[in-house]
């Protein structure tokens, strides 16, 4: 029954998505620049199906209807309700239909917020959007239809991979994909304004919201990313330059340096095609990206579903969407304005755009190396932290100092009278940095300097603010929020990175072992019966010498026996100061645990500091300049 009703709904979109992509196309073939009622209704049905059978596969996993093969592969009955419901998208099928959904919710809000516009703008961004929508939809029922129905029906289900069932990792595709799939909108609206003319301003301020959504759900959904894999991979690092973290990461640099342009082509109607390219760039990096991942191609901890005749199908509407939207942008772009004053905010903001152009060709170069290695030379490597660090750290040295410096600019040309306070903020940031690492003794030049850097752009972002008190102005309360917290998270990023302490060792119950100005003692077991798991559950007794303070920790063993596999949980407890973070994994045929005891100092401003940084672009939204 809901294999039927799932699969009339698809149908039904796909009907709808054809009758929009015909009236627009008719409309403007006609010179018909009327939105009708016909295609308000169209979209309202197509918006309507699409959401409707979304919630019917939630339903379907919700009562664990095993006749789709969806459901019987990644659930089963015993799962709780919560997990039963993150299952939906933990599979390439249910995660399909909610890009398809993502992609059609912000076509109708685009539709609806722009039907006053432009009429040949908003039908040329609307059949374009239309025509990625119906891309997806043939790829949805050609090979990852999630209401695919199995005979005879099973039982019970397979059950849902043990790592997705965490309440970060539930959260974290959604965000994500409202993010790096509802750039897909200004992908639309950038070939829409070539093929309509419309430049500058009106551009500029009619995807402006939709670049800052998308932003802040990407940030979102990077930030719950991490810290799952945090405290559930057990490495005890929140980033590893992994490709599937790399994939997230490319859009997000496109989105951070389009937000900023954007700013230039409103206020000074410079960068026309700077916004265009990085408006397609922004869109084709997510499906790339979503390409590599599903591809199978390259290996990752986080790919949970990938498929290399997926992957085909992935590669070829992408082959086609560059083809496209480069040809269109080559032979109808307008000709850009690009001398602007050597000293002046759009001077800046275009420094740091290249800046994020950096970063972006140096992630994208580590992730689709092993690749080519392989095909070469048949020789299997990854790229992993060391390089990504030697090539990004120093350069993010002059672009913290850009974003201190950059928003105090005025628009044309600066008046120089800041000199004198960005020198003594400089070397005031110089002085501190000196008593850090004087106290905490470390030397590391690069380390010194960045954290110079981020002082810099601290400091300086707290002056602006009280300036902005004193004269009662908050027009620039989104940029302090995420310039100030992208500062303290680089700080105690390099804090973190540099005085993290890590033990590896072998203890038996009963057993205490020393570790510097730690003493573990390792006092009992405890095995339980949970309601999907088994769990060993072990109980360290963690005691500070120097503080004399204690700690307990609780680091898990879970066997899962839908589908059977065992887990690792860590054990963490955290103070503003630092994490106390602790593993064990049990050694076959022995009555010794190995444990991985960690202390990460400053975790929490961490995550404080990636949050205050998402939080700019929202203020931003919600608050009327």
């Amino acid at each position: 029954m809901i294999s039927n009703i799932g699969n009339i709904l698809i149908f039904g979109s796909i009907f709808f998505t054809l009758s929009i992509i015909y009236i627009s196309y008719q409309n403007l073939k006609t010179k018909n620049l009327k939105i009708g009622n016909d295609l308000v209704y169209y979209s309202i049905l197509q918006i309507t199906f699409i959401i409707v059978s979304f919630l019917l596969l939630i339903f379907a996993f919700i009562f664990s209807d095993f006749s789709l093969l969806g459901v019987y592969q990644n659930s089963h009955t015993s799962k709780p309700f919560f997990y039963k419901v993150a299952g939906v998208w933990g599979n390439h099928e249910g995660s399909l239909l909610l890009w398809i959904n993502v992609m059609v919710i912000f076509s109708y809000l685009f539709f609806v917020f722009n039907v006053k516009s432009n009429k040949i703008y908003s039908l040329y961004t609307l059949l374009v959007q239309n025509i990625l929508i119906l891309g997806f939809l043939i790829f949805l029922v050609s090979s990852s239809n999630p209401f695919f129905k199995i005979i005879p029906t099973p039982t019970e289900g397979l059950g849902l991979n043990p790592i997705l069932q965490d309440p970060a990792l539930a959260i974290h595709p959604p965000l994500l994909y409202l993010g790096f799939v509802g750039s897909s909108i200004y992908f639309s609206a950038a070939i829409g304004a070539v093929l309509s003319n419309i430049i500058g301003k009106k551009f500029a301020s009619s995807i402006k919201i939709w670049v800052l959504i998308s932003w802040s759900f990407q940030s979102l959904g990077i930030i719950v990313g991490s810290i799952w894999a945090y405290y559930e991979l057990g490495w005890g690092g929140f980033w590893f330059w992994d490709p599937v973290e790399n994939a997230s990461l490319i859009p997000w640099f496109c989105m951070t340096a389009l937000a900023h342009s954007i700013l230039v082509l409103e206020k000074r109607n410079y960068l026309y095609d700077w916004v265009l390219i990085l408006s397609l760039i922004t869109f084709i990096s997510s499906v790339t990206g979503t390409f590599l991942v599903r591809s199978g191609i390259l290996n990752s901890v986080h790919t949970f579903a990938n498929d290399p005749a997926r992957g085909l199908y992935i590669l070829i509407f992408l082959s086609l969407m560059i083809i496209f939207s480069f040809t269109i942008f080559i032979k109808r772009r307008i000709n850009d304005k690009f001398f602007i004053e050597p000293i002046s905010k759009e001077t800046f903001i275009l420094s740091n755009n290249w800046f994020m152009m950096f970063y972006l060709v140096t992630v994208f170069i580590g992730t689709i190396y092993p690749i080519f290695t392989q095909v070469l030379n048949d020789t299997k490597i990854s790229v992993g932290p060391p390089f990504y660090n030697a090539v990004i750290a120093p350069i993010i040295i002059p672009f913290l100092i850009l974003m201190a410096i950059g928003p105090k600019i005025g628009w044309i040309k600066q008046k120089y009278n800041e000199i004198k306070s960005l020198i003594f903020i400089l070397i005031l940031s110089c002085i501190l940095n000196f008593f850090i690492f004087f106290f905490l003794k470390s030397y590391n030049l690069i380390s010194n300097l960045i954290i110079i850097s981020s002082l810099f752009l601290i400091l300086h972002s707290i002056k602006d603010f009280l300036i902005s008190i004193k004269k009662k102005s908050f027009i620039n309360i989104s940029s302090f929020l995420s310039h100030i917290g992208f500062g303290i998270l680089i700080f105690f990023i390099i804090l973190n990175h540099n005085f993290s302490k890590e033990f590896d060792l072998n203890i038996k119950v009963g057993e205490t072992k020393k570790l510097e100005n730690t003493i573990i003692k390792f006092q009992d077991l405890k095995i339980e019966n949970r309601k999907n798991y088994n769990v060993i559950i072990g109980n360290f007794n963690i005691y500070d010498t120097k503080k004399n303070r204690q700690k307990n920790l609780k680091p898990e063993i879970r066997l899962y026996d839908r589908p059977e596999a065992l887990t690792f949980e860590t054990a963490i407890t955290s103070n503003l100061k630092q994490d106390l973070y602790l593993t064990m994994s049990n050694i076959d045929g022995s009555e010794f645990y190995n444990i991985k005891f960690q202390v990460k100092p400053f975790m929490l401003w961490i995550w404080i500091a990636a949050f205050l940084t998402a939080s700019g672009s929202l203020v931003r939204i919600f608050l009327k300049k």
